[in-house]
């Protein structure tokens, strides 16, 4: 038998090279990069114009953690993801077994659900803001000629210039915008799972529940899990929805971490970057548990 050369064998082992290597330049470059240079700016103390002027050690975290509206904005933060990514997952998994039966109309009502994805977050966000305005907003003015407005406090009430009203708003919108992606999901994990295993449980007199719950739910867990962690990833670093209906106001009320990050920049890039750090750190360690619990790697039977 032939004996391949040292050289050869070393050239077979750098082939996959070829094609994994610049995807691994592109992370290092797009993802790497970006969070060492935001690591080493939170230790550094800058000025609003972005000047250097030298390292703060760990003051930047001190004053952060200090801020009097910190502990607020990071456990709305949470509130914020389990309620639009639990909201998103209970209406999409209802929709996409909806769309997933044969009805008149369906394809329309499929390319209908396209339509929030397909629009800029950013745009979706103005469209919602006139939507609400107190004067000649399209809401106001269906809420106010049901009288649905007046009984909830007169017919000059903004939704979103009360803390109470506003949230929940955002909550909504940012609901709508994530419901087509996650029932297209959920809909394309629908389509994997084989009919004869449904017509074998309908043959054991298996009721409609117990099938969706034994058969449907289980299996559908692959997509589950992906459209959840993409969502969970998506609403944490959600900033259009917010900053163009409420700016974080009134004061830090519906303020995210995403948004609190933002506001410091123009006072302090240092602490700002401080907050990117605690804010990266959140994503990971939210990704970590809800891996965890979803246990992802488990076998599905």
């Amino acid at each position: 038998m032939q004996q391949t050369s040292p050289l050869a064998r070393a050239g077979r082992a750098l082939e996959p090279l070829a094609w994994v290597g610049p995807a691994v330049v592109l992370i290092a470059v797009v993802v790497v990069w970006p969070v060492i240079v935001m690591i080493q700016s939170s230790f550094l103390k800058i000025s609003r114009f972005g000047v250097v002027r030298g390292a703060n050690g760990v003051d930047n975290y001190t004053k952060l953690f200090a801020e009097p509206d910190f502990g607020g904005v990071m456990i709305r933060s949470l509130i914020w993801v389990v309620a639009v990514v639990g909201l998103t997952v209970v209406l999409s998994l209802a929709l996409a077994q909806l769309f997933n039966q044969r009805f008149p109309g369906r394809n329309i009502a499929r390319w209908a659900l396209i339509a929030p994805w397909a629009a800029s977050v950013l745009m979706t966000a103005i469209i919602f803001k006139w939507m609400l305005d107190p004067e000649v907003g399209l809401i106001n003015m269906i809420l106010h000629d049901l009288g649905i407005l007046d009984a909830m406090g007169g017919a000059d009430a903004d939704p979103l210039g009360k803390a109470s009203t506003a949230f929940p708003w955002l909550i909504g919108v940012a609901v709508f915008v994530s419901l087509p992606f996650t029932t297209y999901a959920l809909l394309a994990g629908l389509a994997t799972i084989p009919a004869d295993v449904y017509e074998a449980a309908r043959m054991d007199g298996a009721s409609k529940a117990r099938i969706y719950f034994s058969i449907t739910l289980p299996l559908l867990r692959p997509a589950l899990t992906v459209a959840m962690l993409i969502n969970v990833m998506n609403v944490f670093n959600s900033f259009p929805i917010i900053w163009v209906m409420t700016h974080g106001q009134p004061g830090y009320s519906t303020a995210t971490s995403t948004i609190f990050m933002y506001i410091l920049k123009g006072s302090d890039i240092g602490e700002s970057a401080a907050m990117s750090v605690v804010n990266f750190g959140m994503v990971v360690v939210l990704v970590a548990v809800f891996l965890k619990v979803a246990r992802w790697n488990r076998q599905v039977a």
